[in-house]
């Protein structure tokens, strides 16, 4: 299924990757044989709300299969394509990054479906594989879309720093079909895409990907952290609102009610972490060993103190 330019561009890709900006990316076209990009773009699975339920839940406008295997053939030999070994060998030459790990249940990836309104806040993905503990080291996206136009929205936007907007740098990749984007997961990977927002007579289109995500067993101690899930940053107030005299809408008061519904369902979802976390701590000083720990170490913190 992998077109052949991808192996024998394979140094350059190298290169490309590790000189991008503002962190180490390479947008690899095309990525697939025409006809196994056909028979992939033919076999999408149609969007369903049961599959569009975000993490508080609730039925939004984008939707996600991630057993992409029961999907079909198509689907079933891409899947193949992105265990294999000889893939993961040359994701391994273009990255610099070896012995890479390939997740089969497809944690937070599998066939993305974004519908006209969907946006994406820009976010640090999730550092850990939370059940096997593995490393997350590298994002693989297809985009899917037929058609796509950067007036549209939905590009896909790559930044060094978002909490600072003067001081950012942002790349942007526009989500055509065949076009794949290979880009490493750290601390400081921000990326998601802007409101989707198509004009009136293409109302029936939307935004179409595949992503999969590796892994290692072990990463450079320098480029750790304690494990968490996935970090957004809020969406900022659009410039023309800061504008003197500036009218609002009834385009910019339903912008606003979204932005403001948004970021109290992020502090719910940080709240309800918060909870966990303190249920957790304190079963745990609860627990008879951290007691029997306590006990044992009393001389040694009495000394310390002294």
């Amino acid at each position: 299924m992998l077109h052949p330019d991808v192996a024998t561009r394979a140094p350059e890709l190298a290169r490309v990757f590790a000189q991008a900006k503002p962190f180490r990316h390479v947008v690899v076209e095309p990525f697939l044989q025409p006809e196994a990009l056909t028979a992939l773009m033919g076999e999408f699975p149609a969007f369903a709300a049961e599959r569009a339920r975000n993490e508080l839940g609730e039925v939004g406008r984008k939707a996600v299969v991630p057993g992409i295997r029961t999907i079909g053939p198509a689907y079933r030999a891409f899947d193949e394509l992105l265990r294999s070994q000889s893939l993961l060998d040359l994701l391994g030459q273009i990255t610099g990054i070896e012995k890479l790990l390939y997740d089969q249940d497809y944690v937070g990836g599998g066939t993305h479906e974004n519908l006209h309104g969907q946006d994406l806040d820009l976010h640090i993905d999730f550092n850990y594989h939370p059940a096997r503990g593995w490393h997350r080291r590298l994002n693989l996206i297809l985009f899917l879309n037929e058609e796509w136009r950067p007036e549209w929205g939905g590009c896909l936007e790559l930044h060094r720093d978002p909490w600072h907007p003067d001081q950012d740098e942002v790349a942007k990749v526009t989500p055509v079909a065949n076009r794949a984007v290979l880009f490493e997961t750290t601390e400081r990977s921000w990326h998601g895409f802007p409101r989707i927002h198509l004009p009136a007579d293409r109302q029936q289109v939307s935004r179409k990907s595949v992503a999969v995500y590796y892994y290692t067993a072990e990463r450079p101690a320098a480029e750790t952290a304690a494990p968490h899930g996935t970090v957004y940053v809020p969406q900022p107030l659009p410039g023309r609102w800061q504008q003197p005299g500036h009218t609002l809408t009834a385009e910019d008061v339903w912008q606003l009610q979204v932005l403001w519904e948004r970021r109290n369902a992020q502090l719910r979802f940080l709240y309800e972490r918060e909870l966990e976390f303190s249920a957790a701590l304190r079963a745990m000083r609860e627990s008879a060993s951290f007691r029997l720990g306590r006990m044992l170490t009393w001389p040694l913190r009495v000394l310390r103190r002294r």
